[in-house]
């Protein structure tokens, strides 16, 4: 038996997390593997993931099903929350970093460990565009394979 929400959902996100790995390796000319399961960046691979599944479960069962409203409420919860949340994760991270490299750099011998990873967020238009892209994929999944 086949799940078309899983196998739509899933490709969603592998096609944002490829995206991020071939921009990063054109962009900055560095091949960077955290780019393939790493958070962060553009476009939001989380929103992609959430709203392909959404907009799936649209053209399949429409706005009054159960499924959509509770694929509804969860797409927001992850754009809030990758926007808001997680967002601001990474702006402390990236702060407490400038702090700890200071310290070190006027001979504070304390140790901090490995640097915080400041990657964590979104913007609105990183998530905006990953939320665009869910939505094309949930719809262009239905009309080749579902309907």
């Amino acid at each position: 038996m086949i799940n078309h929400y899983i196998i739509c959902s899933c490709f969603a996100w592998i096609t944002t997390q490829l995206f991020k790995f071939f921009s990063t390796l054109i962009i900055k000319k560095k091949v960077d593997f955290t780019r393939l399961v790493g958070a962060g960046g553009m476009p939001s691979s989380h929103a992609a993931f959430t709203c392909s599944l959404t907009a799936l479960l649209l053209c399949v069962e429409g706005m009054a099903s159960s499924a959509f409203a509770v694929a509804f409420v969860f797409s927001c919860i992850v754009i809030y929350d990758a926007t808001g949340v997680r967002r601001e994760t990474g702006r402390q991270a990236k702060l407490l970093n400038i702090m700890v490299e200071e310290w070190t750099q006027h001979g504070s011998t304390a140790n901090f460990g490995k640097r915080l990873k400041e990657l964590i967020g979104h913007t609105k238009l990183e998530v905006t565009v990953g939320v665009i892209y869910g939505v094309i994929v949930g719809v262009a999944y239905y009309l080749l394979f579902l309907r």
